[in-house]
C-alpha cells in the first residue's frame, strides 16, 4: 500500500486542483475495507478538471500506480 499512496501523492503537486488531498483509509468502519488510500480533488469547473487530468503529474501516477491495484473507485461530481 506504500507505493500506491506514493504514486498517488505525486498528484498533490498537479497545479490544476483547487484543493488536493491524499490520505491513507483508516479503516474504523467496517464497510471501508476494500479501499486503501484516497484521493479527493475540487476544480473550479470542468475545464480544470481536464487540465488535470492532462498534466504529466497525472500520467506519472497512472504508470506508478496503476500496476499495483486491485480496484479503482472515482466520482466526478458537479456543484
Amino acid at each position: 500500500m506504500d507505493r500506491v499512496f506514493d504514486g498517488l501523492s505525486i498528484l498533490e503537486a498537479n497545479p490544476h486542483a483547487d484543493v488536493i488531498s491524499v490520505r491513507k483509509n483508516t479503516h474504523n468502519d467496517a464497510l471501508s475495507d476494500e479501499v486503501d488510500v484516497v484521493v479527493y480533488a475540487e476544480f473550479r469547473d470542468t475545464d480544470a478538471l481536464e487540465a488535470y487530468k492532462a498534466h504529466p503529474l497525472y500520467q506519472k501516477s497512472i504508470d506508478i500506480v496503476r500496476p499495483l491495484r486491485d480496484l479503482r473507485v472515482a466520482a466526478d461530481i458537479t456543484f
